[in-house]
């Protein structure tokens, strides 16, 4: 048998096509999926117990209006965090300092549903929660600030770069429906702008994540 050695290095192959490189941001793409579906479920969850008991419920109901706000408190905690994860309102200091003032004002508003959920009547009226429960609302005017900046921003691309601010003017629907009708007209206005707000922003994070990497790490 013939032994051919040869010193030339061997010519690279040229019928074989190279890997496409993954895009930037694609491995986190999971985990926006995720935050997404737990958005929708946990306003789902809450805009339920607005259309059955109201916001004003008291007894069992009061306390199931409570633990579904906080699920939907949860939701919006992974929807702050993929805002933040993909710099969403700009990459400057005072963009991140802003997500975390708000992830605050979301956390004491998120302890006060837990805590009116499940303490006893006779403690779920002391003065010092009831301070505790003005975080609610000065968390959900800071969602709309981030929405604002958001759709300002032009990180997030297509209609998620302008449905959270939709979403997060559920506060701004709301409340003056509640100060002028009262409560039947207010749940509805409520419950719908939940359903057609946030619900379905977390529907689009789930179903189109890629829409939240910005054009710049994107390479286009």
């Amino acid at each position: 048998m013939d032994t051919h050695v040869t010193r030339q290095a061997p010519k690279a192959r040229t019928d074989l096509t190279p890997p496409e490189a993954p895009s930037p941001g694609a491995s986190r793409l999971g985990s926006v999926r995720l935050a997404g579906a737990a958005l929708t479920i946990g306003t789902l969850a809450w805009a339920a117990s607005i259309f059955v008991f109201g916001t004003d419920a008291q007894g069992m109901g009061g306390r199931i209006h409570d633990l579904t706000g906080l699920a939907f408190q949860l939701g919006v905690f992974c929807l702050l965090w993929v805002q933040t994860r993909t710099r969403a309102i700009g990459v400057s200091r005072g963009g991140v300092i802003g997500l975390r003032v708000e992830a605050v004002l979301l956390g004491v508003a998120s302890v006060w549903s837990l805590l009116h959920g499940v303490l006893p009547d006779n403690l779920r009226d002391q003065a010092w929660l009831g301070f505790v429960d003005v975080f609610w609302p000065l968390s959900m005017f800071g969602m709309f600030v981030i929405g604002v900046k958001l759709a300002i921003a032009a990180r997030w691309r297509g209609v998620l770069r302008w449905w959270p601010l939709v979403a997060e003017t559920w506060a701004v629907a709301t409340v003056p429906t509640y100060l002028v009708f009262g409560d039947p007209l207010a749940n509805w206005v409520g419950g719908c702008h939940l359903v057609a707000g946030y619900a379905l922003l977390g529907l689009l994070l789930a179903r189109r994540p890629e829409l939240t990497v910005a054009d710049d790490e994107n390479g286009r």
